[in-house]
């Protein structure tokens, strides 16, 4: 598997653990507010699980951008990179 999809899939996860979804509730385009229903306070656990489950921080303008799954995915993609090359 390939690691975008891996960190995509991770992402996934916490979402439907934390929020006690099903999976068929979260589809990677999905808006998180929107579609999938997650409130401000929901989205603080949220950043804090994926910072948890990521080892990396996110700043307050990377967490403005978290729309969806997918743009999570792009946002984790570079840190994680950067992780791997240190």
């Amino acid at each position: 598997m390939e690691v975008g999809m891996e960190a995509r899939e991770k992402v996934r996860e916490t979402l439907i653990n934390l929020l006690k979804l099903k999976p068929s509730e979260v589809q990677d385009d999905a808006k998180l507010c929107d579609g999938v229903g997650v409130d401000s306070t929901e989205m603080v656990e949220f950043v804090i699980a994926l910072e948890k489950a990521f080892c990396i921080k996110f700043s307050p303008k990377e967490i403005t951008k978290f729309c969806s799954v997918n743009d999570i995915e792009k946002i984790i993609q570079p840190k994680l990179s950067s992780l791997a090359a240190k």
